[in-house]
């Protein structure tokens, strides 16, 4: 179980300092924009999958962590202590970026552009379809397994990639945390904390009904 944790906790910092990373990098250079913002979150899913998805399954997010407890790949007991390496390991990702840059850009906070419940729904379709691109790729028997890890980072960049502007895209509760609690942006922080868990226990359900 330690190797496990360990794992989960080095691929969610890795995953947050890269990609609020570059957040925080192009704000101060302008040298990557949007689509090389989404580019980094995409490749960065993908290098660590194959990482670690051997160790620990490589979910690097609660909403995941959470979709494969309704779906009983996981204890309650597992997940749980996966939930808490998770959202520890955003956290000190945030701290790392601050102290190498200030407060630039909130970190790479997660804001709506517009309505409040215009990000929820477009983050809660976001995660749903993420977690059942993972089902597909990674958990069901049939999948090319090998395959995973480029599946699941592309459905990242792309998802980045268009809903990025409008929501931040964060499909993931310790991408958002981490940045909101050191930055202090933290007034919208409850949709990517609930419209992403709802988005993939829906998809948990959906899946078990598909394939049972």
């Amino acid at each position: 179980m330690s190797k496990k944790l360990i794992s989960e906790f080095l691929g969610t910092y890795f995953l947050v300092f890269a990609g609020t990373g570059a957040i925080v990098i192009n704000e101060l250079t302008q040298s990557l924009t949007h689509v090389g913002i989404a580019i980094t979150f995409g490749l960065v899913v993908m290098a660590l999958i194959y990482t670690f998805g051997h160790i620990s399954g490589a979910h690097f997010n609660p909403a995941v962590t959470i979709g494969f407890l309704v779906n009983g790949d996981i204890t309650k007991s597992e997940a749980l202590y996966y939930i808490i390496c998770q959202f520890l390991a955003g956290i000190f990702a945030s701290l790392t970026m601050i102290s190498l840059f200030g407060n630039i850009a909130s970190l790479g906070a997660t804001l709506p552009r517009d309505t409040w419940s215009q990000s929820f729904i477009l983050e809660f379709i976001l995660t749903f379809f993420l977690m059942l691109v993972i089902f597909g790729s990674a958990v069901h028997g049939k999948a090319v397994k090998s395959f995973a890890g480029i599946a699941i980072g592309a459905t990242v960049g792309l998802e980045a990639m268009f809903a990025g502007p409008i929501s931040g895209a964060s499909m993931n509760p310790a991408r958002s945390l981490g940045p909101a609690l050191i930055s202090g942006a933290f007034d919208h922080l409850w949709i990517y904390l609930v419209a992403t868990t709802l988005g993939a226990v829906l998809a948990a359900i959906i899946y078990k009904t598909l394939h049972d």
